[in-house]
């Protein structure tokens, strides 16, 4: 079933797209959520003709996130923090202490876009995972420091 998204729907498309889905998935998710329309032959070509300003509008959040991509990857942020005599952390370091750290810098993101690749519970130099989008992931160097 072919549908045009009225917001933007993660894994499925951005607001303004015109994109085929299950009939079961749009019947019962998408439009009763007010997320989707459905197509008819009639207003297929009316459709179309916004789907071209979504064209655009993914051209100028591409430039943007490439942009902000290149400037994560170059950062490197340290956290300081109060340890044990071997070096273990008396909590782990969660998303919310990096985005702070990247807030302070110009960079602002939100805490479900931080993706550890395991707990941070000890002293050293971490790679943390920032999802800005499905294809735009950069790593940023995270290091732990005794305060």
């Amino acid at each position: 079933m072919k549908v045009f998204l009225r917001k933007d729907v993660e894994k499925i498309g951005l607001a303004g797209e015109i994109v085929k889905v299950t009939d079961g998935y749009a019947k019962n998710y998408l439009i009763p959520k007010g997320l989707a329309v459905v197509i008819t032959g009639k207003s297929e070509k009316f459709f179309k003709s916004c789907e071209r300003v979504v064209e655009n509008r993914k051209s100028v959040i591409t430039t943007q996130s490439s942009m902000l991509a290149e400037k994560i990857n170059s950062m490197h942020i340290t956290i300081k923090r109060k340890m044990h005599d071997d070096g273990k952390l008396y909590g782990a370091i969660n998303p919310n202490e990096i985005v702070d750290e990247l807030t302070k810098k110009g960079v602002s993101i939100s805490k479900n876009q931080v993706l550890f690749p395991k707990s941070i519970k000890e002293r050293g130099t971490y790679e943390v995972t920032i999802k800005l989008s499905s294809r735009l992931q950069p790593k940023i160097k995270v290091s732990v420091v005794s305060e």
